[in-house]
């Protein structure tokens, strides 16, 4: 079997619910406390023994600054860990223009004329987090390399999932899985309709084929549901597999309330800045 060599990093989004920040910067550089959200993504990718990284974006965003060596500064804060300084080491990147919004599908065919064999989705607009890892010493997310993994097992589409919430149930595609296997996905359902409370996360790794199957399965024909075509068409043939990510936290910084919260979980669990966050909260909430 094919290993998995490839990264598609999808970040094509003008992410308007985190207006203005991100008319000015994408929001895969907005920082979760004073690391970037696309360094922790690369790192996801390193840690997942991938060598090649195809980050989709549009037009009207650079991830320039964010690519560049500036190993240069880490003498200014020696304490970190100079790899941060340096995400794409060790990395081959290719960067891919989506010209218009056309959904996710679409912006996995922009890349795919590069890929080699089965590969690795990322949005980049979402962040698993090791629950147990020690945050002092930079540790990047298991959670690619836990589905590759998974993957290697069968050959077969493999997806993330994770359990939310009752109360954000209707905010993702949820399914319904039998053992690993998935049988069917519900887009945004009610509490009622939802067949469990496991939500698709934007982590998967799909097979060499899937470039023909996207022609099968056009944007003309599915429109921003092209990515959900794709899926149904191999839960028909039996063949979509689910991993749970279940010692994992997941970071959305789609919209500013969510990504707020990322903020604080995150620091709650800084060893760096806990102890006085905590104590300045204590204070704050009870003026």
């Amino acid at each position: 079997m094919d290993p998995v060599r490839d990264a598609v990093l999808i970040a094509a989004g003008l992410g308007t619910r985190m207006f203005p920040a991100s008319a000015f910067s994408s929001k895969e550089s907005l920082p979760l406390v004073d690391v970037p959200l696309l360094t922790h993504l690369l790192f996801e990718a390193k840690e997942a023994g991938v060598d090649r990284v195809h980050i989709v974006t549009s037009p009207s965003k650079s991830f320039d600054s964010l690519l560049e060596d500036r190993r240069d500064l880490h003498a200014l804060r020696p304490h970190l860990d100079e790899s941060l300084f340096h995400a794409v080491a060790d990395l081959e990147v290719h960067v891919h223009l989506q010209h218009r919004p056309r959904g996710v599908g679409n912006a996995i065919e922009a890349a795919l004329h590069a890929v080699d064999g089965p590969f690795l989705v990322m949005l980049g607009d979402t962040l698993m987090m090791d629950m147990h890892a020690p945050v002092d010493d930079f540790t990047p997310s298991g959670c690619s390399k836990q589905l590759i993994e998974a993957y290697m097992n069968t050959g077969e589409a493999t997806v993330g999932l994770m359990e939310v919430d009752e109360s954000v149930v209707s905010q993702y595609g949820i399914v319904a899985l039998e053992g690993q296997r998935i049988h069917h996905i519900v887009e945004k359902p009610t509490l009622a309709a939802a067949p469990s409370r496991l939500a698709l996360c934007g982590r998967y790794v799909f097979p060499k084929e899937t470039e023909n199957l996207l022609q099968t399965y056009s944007y003309e024909a599915h429109g921003d549901l092209q990515s959900i075509a794709l899926l149904q068409h191999w839960m028909d043939d039996g063949t979509l597999h689910g991993i749970v990510f279940e010692e994992a936290q997941w970071y959305d910084s789609g919209a500013p309330l969510l990504w707020l919260k990322a903020q604080v979980d995150h620091a709650l669990r800084r060893p760096d800045y806990r102890d006085e966050f905590i104590e300045w909260l204590r204070h704050r909430l009870v003026d």
